[in-house]
């Protein structure tokens, strides 16, 4: 009996080593994601396309010679036309254009004005057309949130979209609170 002691002790030991407790949860106290096999997080969430990971970094953009900065998605591609910059990932867009002409609302957008550091914006949100896919060709309703901030004269404007019903509602604020002028 007393061989058999330190056998279990060395499996206690190993088991322990090997991880085979409760899984951590991160520190945020977020639920945990995916396992390795691919299957959704405890209690079957899954998210709808377009959403834009919580885990999303961001990174200072500044367009040369531009008046301004704020952060975009680390990651993201970026196309340049003169003073027009758009950043996409999968199904999301940010569109950055600056000193020029204000384009109106389309119809049945709702148009506010919000509080942003950078002070206040106007905001107008509508949905539109997007992109057709690449392999289907079908397109997809996007919500739109067009943020207008004007200081000194100068005028920025940034542009939001992705798929209706995707929650982007905290990146889209990290992004339009992250707007700062030089």
């Amino acid at each position: 009996m007393s061989t058999r002691l330190p056998a279990l002790f060395a499996v206690a030991i190993l088991l322990a080593a090997c991880g085979g407790g409760t899984p951590a949860r991160p520190d945020d106290g977020a639920p945990a994601g995916p396992s390795a096999t691919g299957t959704p997080a405890a209690g079957g969430d899954t998210s709808p396309p377009g959403d834009i990971p919580d885990n999303q970094a961001f990174v200072p953009y500044t367009p040369p010679g531009a008046h301004f900065t704020l952060k975009v998605p680390e990651g993201w591609s970026q196309t340049s036309h003169g003073r027009d910059v758009r950043f996409t990932d999968k199904l999301n867009s940010i569109e950055l254009s600056w000193d020029t002409t204000v384009p109106p609302a389309p119809a049945g957008a709702k148009v506010s004005t919000v509080a942003r550091k950078a002070g206040s914006a106007k905001r107008t949100t509508y949905l539109a057309q997007g992109q057709p896919d690449s392999v289907t060709g079908k397109t997809r309703t996007d919500a739109v949130e067009r943020y207008e901030f004007t200081h000194s004269g100068r005028t920025v404007i940034v542009t939001l979209s992705g798929p209706k019903g995707a929650d982007n509602v905290d990146p889209w604020r990290i992004v339009t609170d992250s707007v700062r002028w030089r």
